[in-house]
């Protein structure tokens, strides 16, 4: 039994039209799911799961609906080469809901082009959700993606993380 809890008000989204994305996630992991709408909380049955990393790849979907990922994007991670991280901004500017305001400002960037121009760079999927900023990306690209998004978060300008991005991203080429 793994026990998780996301925000309330992603249980209807975790559900899904008639329980669909629910019954998906038990389906694929091969789990049973107890959700409990009053509090966020959910029971992941694990017992009939015979492979542990699709046991934590069910858990990582879960969580991903949780910090505002659609079904679709949270499924990826059921990809042995795709993984999830999460930033939580308290870390880096502490409770201030002005200081997290602006820090999701930046990864967003004006009319979403900052957040846009990470996800076509590295392929990643960027959820900015509460205080926390998420990413679901293929493993060979998650640590340019999570140090361009630690480079936003702390400040750099978005022109320089562009262009880290960019030359990281030539050098992965290369290597092939």
């Amino acid at each position: 039994m793994r026990y998780l809890r996301i925000p309330k008000e992603r249980i209807g989204v975790l559900i899904g039209r008639q329980g669909e994305t629910k019954k998906t996630i038990e389906d694929i992991g091969n789990v049973v799911l107890e959700i409990d709408s009053q509090d966020g909380e959910v029971i992941i049955d694990d017992t009939r799961c015979k492979d542990p990393v699709l046991c934590l790849k069910t858990e990582d979907v879960i969580r991903a609906i949780g910090r505002g990922f659609s079904p679709e994007n949270a499924m990826k991670l059921f990809n042995d080469e795709t993984e999830l991280f999460i930033f939580d901004i308290h870390e880096y500017v502490g409770k201030s809901e002005n200081h997290v305001s602006r820090v999701k400002s930046r990864v967003i960037g004006r009319g979403g082009k900052t957040r846009r121009t990470i996800e076509r760079l590295t392929t990643a999927s960027i959820s900015i959700y509460g205080h926390t900023v998420s990413v679901i990306v293929e493993y060979e690209y998650m640590d340019i993606t999570k140090k361009a998004i630690d480079m936003l978060i702390t400040g750099s300008k978005h022109s320089k993380v562009y262009n880290f991005i960019e030359r990281e991203m030539k050098k992965l080429r290369n290597q092939w």
